[in-house]
């Protein structure tokens, strides 16, 4: 081999090894280290001793930041390797300690079998989510969401938005057959689409829909990845970006603010799920393989 080649050689595998290690684990794998629970109000069916009832027996207070039910576990061998457990039993979310800006973030999950009350119907599809950009303090305003973006993780969902209590848009374009009397509007994600504002107002949900469809069926790994890189930010899964998204607004302030940074949390919400290779880097630039052409 030719110095120079070699030279070259040695160059574009030291680039390689750097660009490898820029990954950081976000979880460490045995514990929940780095990251808080807080729990909102159970199902009337289930039991928590010392938490306040009203007279219809249903529950009048979250549990809050304690976790007397395990929703929030490690589970030390799923398929081989530890994973984050979260039962679903009572929706309640787990909060990054750290806030991140401009980052890439990447994960994998995979549903479990238990859904419960009052999401335990046979057709009703397993639901968490990935929330970022989180700007509230955990029950704040009486929320069970704190005000952020959301990555949707829901079975035949994965990659959607909801913008809970913030604005943002997105290139996008009415689903025929919504937007009626009768017909809640529905807007799909369309690069080549206008732009739209999506937030939870009367009369919608904050919800844009991803496309195209990447998801893995039920029980098998997914590969969730999330790049937010000032006002944009992008929804990955299985390597498939299937959603663009620009200038999210915080709507909590006198006047609307930008909102480019924040913890994450992953939520529990009726449905057994198991996460795992939990990482983030930090980004200058969108990486090459998920900008737009």
């Amino acid at each position: 081999m030719q110095p120079r080649t070699l030279l070259l050689t040695v160059a574009f595998l030291l680039c390689a090894v750097l660009r490898a290690d820029d990954w950081k684990p976000l979880w460490n794998g045995k514990d929940l280290s780095g990251w808080s629970v807080w729990i909102s109000k159970p199902h009337a069916s289930v039991v928590v001793d010392s938490l306040a009832k009203d007279e219809r027996g249903n529950y009048t207070q979250p549990i809050g930041a304690r976790d007397p039910l395990g929703v929030f576990t490690v589970a030390p061998n799923i398929d081989g390797q530890p994973a984050i457990r979260i039962s679903g039993q009572v929706f309640g979310e787990l909060r990054s300690l750290a806030s991140f800006q401009n980052y890439h973030l990447r994960l994998q999950f995979k549903w479990g079998q238990r859904k419960w009350p009052p999401r335990d119907g046979a057709t009703t599809a397993r639901d968490s989510g990935l929330l970022y950009h989180v700007h509230a303090a955990p029950g704040a305003e009486g929320r069970t969401w704190a005000r952020s973006t959301e990555l949707q993780i829901q079975e035949h969902d994965v990659g959607d938005l909801y913008a809970i209590g913030e604005i943002i848009l997105v290139r996008s374009h009415l689903r025929l057959g919504t937007g009626t009397a009768t017909v809640r509007p529905l807007y799909d994600y369309d690069p080549a689409g206008a732009w739209n504002v999506f937030a939870q107002v009367p009369g919608q949900d904050g919800r844009c829909v991803k496309q195209p469809d990447a998801e893995k069926p039920s029980g098998e790994w997914n590969t969730v990845e999330l790049v937010c890189l000032g006002e944009d930010s992008i929804h990955i899964v299985n390597g498939v970006v299937v959603m663009r998204l620009h200038q999210p607004l915080r709507i909590d302030t006198p006047t609307p603010q930008p909102v480019t940074s924040g913890p994450i949390i992953l939520q529990s919400e009726g449905a057994e799920v198991f996460y795992r290779a939990v990482e983030i880097r930090s980004i200058t630039a969108v990486p090459a393989e998920f900008a737009e052409k």
